[in-house]
């Protein structure tokens, strides 16, 4: 598969993937969490956002079909970066005019999507359930908790779902507004004692962005980042939702919106990320296509 520059000129594969460098540095961290137990480890693992996979045509500048020939790129690249694991940060699928069809949207990009990576992570985006209730395409991805933690290399990621209305309803089945996106009380209370609970340096996935006050925005996102700021442990939250790239530091804790896999027409509108942290705390994104590349020089 040939492989383009932002120009569109065709580039050498090694070079394609030193494009889109993000170096974060650990900001308010503590120094002493970022020493791992071998200095020599890291943690890799692949991003992808927004596939939005639906088998309708395109609709303004998403193109739904279009999404398995974008994941398929994407494999291939992970496939030679042989990252740890794979998340995708929602928006899996888009929606269907009967839950039939939803499920079926599920299967087929489900399929390819596990067939990257057995360590794979799933964020509940507000398309997931539009048509589907929160156990219907958790039980089509083989999964029992929509927000959860996990440890790789010597790091602790956090898993949130913001899929919940401000009464504290889950999203499921056209009972919501996409604009009312909310972490509830129970999630935001085990959140903080999961931040506790950790001795490493913290990544967050989220879908619905937790850096912004405005639609795109989580209503309660404020009490969500004094939890992260006040463990002094996370270093950065990667998010989708908005489709755009985009990055802001708040509270010494990196916010980094990814670009959405479904937006324009071809492979070469595709959209997605390696990322590698190493064990000093140091983050690089490698960003394919649309991803934008970004450089943040450690402090």
């Amino acid at each position: 598969m040939q492989l383009t520059s932002k120009n569109g000129d065709p580039i050498q594969r090694r070079a394609f993937l030193r494009d889109g460098a993000l170096v974060l540095s650990a900001g308010v961290v503590s120094s002493s969490l970022l020493q791992a137990k071998d200095d020599n480890s890291a943690v890799s693992f692949g991003v992808i956002t927004d596939l939005h996979y639906a088998d309708k045509p395109a609709a303004g500048s998403r193109y739904y079909r279009e999404t398995p020939s974008k994941l398929a790129e994407a494999a291939e690249n992970f496939s030679a970066q042989k990252p740890v694991f794979v998340v995708e940060l929602g928006d899996f699928i888009d929606a269907a005019a009967s839950v039939k069809t939803e499920l079926g949207y599920l299967k087929r990009i489900n399929r390819d999507f596990a067939a990257i990576s057995k360590d794979r992570h799933y964020v509940l985006g507000n398309h997931c359930v539009d048509m589907l209730t929160k156990k219907e395409f958790l039980d089509g991805i083989e999964r029992e908790k929509s927000y959860y933690s996990f440890d790789s290399g010597g790091v602790h990621f956090v898993v949130l779902d913001s899929c919940f209305r401000n009464d504290g309803e889950s999203y499921g089945r056209k009972n919501f507004q996409w604009t009312d996106p909310n972490v509830p009380a129970a999630e935001l209370d085990w959140l903080v004692e999961d931040l506790k609970a950790t001795l490493n340096p913290t990544v967050v996935f989220a879908h619905q962005r937790l850096d912004v006050s405005n639609h795109y925005g989580v209503k309660n996102a404020a009490a969500v980042r004094k939890a992260l700021e006040d463990s002094g442990k996370v270093l950065a939250v990667f998010q989708g939702h908005s489709h755009k790239n985009d990055l802001k530091a708040i509270g010494g804790i990196h916010y980094c919106t990814m670009v959405a896999m479904v937006e324009g027409k071809g492979t070469e509108s595709n959209g997605y990320s390696m990322v590698k942290i190493e064990s000093g705390g140091t983050i690089e994104i490698s960003g394919f296509r649309k991803q934008a590349s970004y450089d943040w020089p450690s402090k």
